[in-house]
């Protein structure tokens, strides 16, 4: 009876990582405002400064989701045995409200459902719609790091992944389906996203099991978001050089279907060697007693209980603005690039074609740094002991190094630049909810990392509006600018503050080693143990 009770909760915890995953697949859609931009430019008769403004609205919601985090710990009960019963369920409910009405009014206000908004109100219907990714992402993250709290940083590497790669997945989706349609498309983001996450909400739960094929697990979920990402990369390069014909573009959005559904057959293959668990557990328990006798580690549940910051605790931590200074310079430069990529390309020459395929990529960088940055700390936070603040330091340095060669303006620098800086900005989205979750604890971590993101939007602001914009206008010489000097300086200006987080970073670093020499070990040593 045991042994089959073991078996459910597996099957219920795999079921939970699978639920948050497809979830996030469909949560991406403000990646995608490039597509329906331009129809809401017509119908609404706005300017391109209107729409920009709109569009500003569209990231402060993505980036401001403490109100996610507050009702993920509040719905969220100390008793995880009783969490089938409410937390990640209601917050999701609660982003796929927003996430209807938000799209729902947008589209009704384009095909004149509705009488035209004042900017004002166009705003608030983006800022909503956008706003409902962050309960998504909310929900699915910390609930990821409370059920896999020994691999942390690659559970959230996994989630902050796919999100990452949802603007491409979605976009596949509308090149297949509403191509050229993009008003049927904005009420398909009213409709897909909701109705997906009312239905597999129930079973994003948290659950208080530790197996020893976790790793093997998310070592699986793993490859299988790294074939995906290879095969949009290359489906997004193919279609760039050979415009895809209809029956083409069916074919390949069925693989990607038959991919994303791909972890289903990892399940029998996991609970199949099950059968040596009892030995297994035998052989975990021999292990803590070993660690006990070697190290005298003693139980520290209540110590662990009372690691857990509240917001207002965290933030009277340097540690809080460390990673908000580090996070506006890396996050907001790395928004200040991906915003101006087509413009930067236009002023260096660069077709159409070479411009698409550059913002297209964006989502395939964006997604290696986000999976490979917490996979890849968390191995060496196993095996070396490096403390993962170690890797936001070496990510925010190549980020600099990436907008010096963008800056540098030298031939193919716009590719190679965005490439780094785009793998690097996504490995900040992993790293820093993560790190979040191990100094101030996880039972306010959806509040706490959600406060530290609204530098992402605080930063965007000041490189993209007074650093990118202002020198922009200033070099211009009638309705454009062409040359590198364009940009070179906005540039050498962000690698020099990317430069600066990096130390910020680096005195994370060397503040926090003693921390996770004897604490986060400590932990890992008591999970072991249980």
């Amino acid at each position: 009876m045991e042994r089959l009770n073991l078996k459910h909760k597996l099957g219920d915890k795999w079921i939970s990582t699978l639920a948050s995953i497809w979830i996030q697949c469909t949560s991406g859609s403000l990646y995608t405002f490039s597509i329906y931009s331009p129809i809401l430019k017509s119908t609404q008769r706005y300017d391109q400064s209107t729409l920009d403004t709109v569009s500003v609205f569209k990231d402060i919601g993505a980036n401001c989701g403490v109100l996610s985090g507050f009702l993920y710990t509040f719905a969220t009960p100390s008793n995880r045995r009783n969490a089938y019963f409410g937390g990640p369920c209601l917050v999701l409910a609660a982003g796929a409200i927003q996430c209807f009405m938000g799209y729902f009014l947008i589209w009704a206000s384009v095909v004149g459902l509705i009488p035209r908004p004042p900017v004002v109100g166009m705003c608030f219907f983006v800022l909503l719609a956008a706003h409902a990714q962050t309960f998504f992402n909310t929900a699915n993250v910390v609930t990821a790091v409370r059920n896999f709290p020994d691999y942390s940083g690659t559970a959230v590497g996994i989630m902050k992944g796919f999100v990452g790669l949802s603007g491409a997945i979605l976009i596949q989706f509308y090149e297949t389906i509403f191509h050229n349609k993009p008003t049927s498309y904005l009420l398909i983001l009213a409709l897909l996203p909701t109705i997906n996450s009312l239905l597999l909400m129930w079973f994003v739960r948290i659950y208080d099991t530790k197996e020893q094929e976790e790793k093997k697990l998310l070592n699986a979920i793993s490859c299988v978001a790294l074939l995906l990402a290879a095969y949009l990369m290359a489906v997004i390069i193919v279609d760039h050089l050979f415009t895809f014909q209809l029956l083409v573009r069916i074919a390949t959005f069925v693989v990607l279907l038959l991919l994303l559904s791909s972890p289903l057959c990892i399940v029998p293959s996991l609970r199949a060697r099950e059968k040596d668990s009892s030995v297994i557990h035998q052989s975990l328990i021999s292990e803590g007693r070993r660690f006990d006798q070697e190290m005298e580690v003693h139980d520290t549940r209540d110590s662990l209980e009372e690691d857990n910051l509240n917001l207002l605790q965290a933030m009277a931590s340097v540690y809080f603005w460390i990673l908000f200074f580090a996070m506006a310079c890396g996050m907001g430069s790395g928004l200040a690039t991906v915003n101006n990529l087509g413009q930067i390309g236009e002023s260096l020459g660069y077709s159409n074609f070479e411009n698409n395929t550059l913002v297209s990529l964006w989502s395939i960088w964006n997604f290696l740094g986000r999976f490979g940055a917490g996979y890849v700390s968390d191995h060496f936070l196993y095996v070396k002991g490096w403390a993962r603040p170690l890797f936001m330091v070496l990510t925010l340095s190549s980020m600099s190094v990436g907008h010096a060669v963008i800056a540098s303006g030298m031939p193919g620098a716009l590719y190679a630049g965005s490439i780094l800086v785009g793998v690097c900005y996504g490995s900040q989205w992993s790293l820093m909810p993560t790190i979040a979750s191990e100094i101030f604890g996880v039972k306010h971590m959806g509040t706490i990392f959600n406060a530290i993101t609204i530098a992402s939007p605080v930063g965007s602001y000041i490189f993209s509006v007074r650093v990118v914009g202002f020198i922009y206008d200033k070099e211009a010489w009638g309705s454009g600018c062409s040359g590198t000097h364009c940009f070179m300086l906005s540039f050498l200006i962000m690698a020099s503050a990317t430069l600066l987080g990096s130390l910020a970073a680096l005195a994370l670093f060397f503040h926090t080693k003693n921390f996770y020499n004897q604490v986060i070990l400590r932990r890992l040593l008591h999970s072991l143990r249980e």
